[in-house]
């Protein structure tokens, strides 16, 4: 290995511990700088020399001598050479994320980055589903509506068990979701556990260009506007926008805000999506390790800040959509109906690197609602719980939107006697 891959790699680990003094105020997807005069234009491989050794910044060599005879060891004993030192880089920066112990800090490959990127921007290639990679194998929370996975019949709550003929078993949930993902045009064989079934099912699905609406709105009977925010992305708050007019032209009575299965996406949309439902008023505290914290506050002109409210959530609603749903319920804004939501309560940047080398996913801090409450692992509590049974899904009831149609009906007759 030459001296610039090594400096390159010390780079990359100073870098790293840099991070820590950074903040962006992201969950995720806010991306800082590349640090490329940092990092210097790589050239030919070869063996760690005791020049590039040196080379190391004096206050690290001692701390990272270990580590450059590892490298040497592997580079002069390991059986099948020669090795491939992107992969060890790679590998290392793995193993310095996840020694932080958090679920939430990791490296992205320049693959996981880019279906990162994709899927928060509105596009990528795939079946169409959204997808829990919390457990021990891939699960459907729920098929995009025309979406290739649910015309082949995928169902809530379907396990993956293998894809194209690979146990999954053991295997990270993310690395399969990836291994769903794939070119137009191209098939992916997946086997299914479903549940109260004995026999596993089989399903063969056509990868098409999946383009997501971010934001759906219709006006339910009874006066009442329904909107579902399915991500936070870079679309939106202009979808948002666009859906509420569409709406509040035709004087609905109440609203519902539907964000489950909704795992997050960008802060500023977070706060974006808020202050359309809240007029004034902090929607956020961000707070750091140093104990600084910092507050956003809603901006004016929302086009929903006073007509009943009644929000829906489910252990799939996360990270920027429990910010919106935990200002509502702090604000006492609107009801929150469903189960408790998922409890991702910290703050994340994405710094991409050099050469297209990924990025690095880090948690810079947690965050709280409006009263201070930390939701991190906890998750938010619904106003008035309604659970949906396996038979409920069987049978596609809702008995949380029925709930919620419900609880705006005598909001809105409470509100005519009023008046009467």
């Amino acid at each position: 290995m030459n001296k610039t891959l090594r400096l390159a790699l010390v780079g990359l680990v100073v870098i790293f511990l840099l991070l820590s003094s950074f903040s962006s105020g992201l969950i995720i997807g806010h991306f800082l700088p590349s640090y490329e005069h940092f990092l210097p234009t790589a050239v030919q491989v070869g063996a760690v020399t005791p020049e590039a050794q040196a080379a190391t910044p004096s206050s690290l060599q001692t701390l990272f001598k270990p580590f450059w005879e590892s490298w040497q060891v592997v580079h002069d004993q390991y059986v099948d050479q020669p090795v491939d030192d992107i992969k060890l880089m790679q590998g290392a920066i793995r193993g310095l994320l996840e020694s932080l112990g958090d679920e939430h800090t990791s490296y992205m490959d320049p693959e996981e980055f880019k279906d990162a990127n994709a899927e928060l921007s509105g596009e990528y290639e795939g079946i169409g589903a959204w997808v829990d990679t919390t457990g021990e194998f891939l699960v459907i929370v729920s098929p995009m509506s025309g979406s290739p996975a649910e015309r082949a019949g995928l169902k809530p709550g379907d396990q993956v068990l293998t894809i194209d003929g690979e146990d999954m078993t053991g295997v990270d949930s993310e690395l399969a979701r990836r291994k769903v993902l794939g070119p137009i045009g191209t098939t992916v064989r997946l086997t299914i556990r479903r549940k109260d079934m004995e026999d596993p099912l089989e399903f063969i699905i056509r990868r098409e260009q999946i383009k997501i609406q971010s934001v759906q709105g219709k006006m339910l009977d009874n006066g009442i506007a329904y909107v579902q925010v399915i991500t936070f992305g870079d679309k939106t708050s202009m979808e948002m926008r666009q859906t509420l007019t569409q709406l509040m032209v035709q004087n609905p009575a109440g609203m519902i805000l539907d964000l489950r299965n909704n795992g997050g996406g960008y802060l500023n949309t977070a706060i974006e999506i808020a202050s359309q439902f809240i007029d004034h008023g902090v929607i956020m505290y961000e707070q750091y390790g140093n104990g600084e914290r910092q507050s956003y506050q809603a901006s004016a002109g929302g086009a929903a800040t006073k007509i009943p409210l009644v929000v829906l959530i489910n252990k799939g609603t996360a990270s920027a959509s429990e910010i919106v749903a935990a200002a509502i319920q702090d604000y006492g804004r609107g009801i929150l109906v469903g189960v408790t939501s998922y409890g991702k309560g910290s703050v994340q940047n994405w710094t991409p690197l050099s050469d297209n080398q990924g990025a690095v996913r880090m948690t810079i801090a947690k965050w709280l609602t409006p009263n201070g409450r930390i939701i991190h692992k906890i998750g938010l509590t619904p106003d008035v719980v309604v659970e949906i049974s396996d038979e409920d899904m069987q049978a596609n009831r809702d008995p949380q939107l029925d709930k919620a149609v419900e609880l705006l009906i005598l909001r809105i007759d409470s509100a005519v006697m009023n008046i009467e």
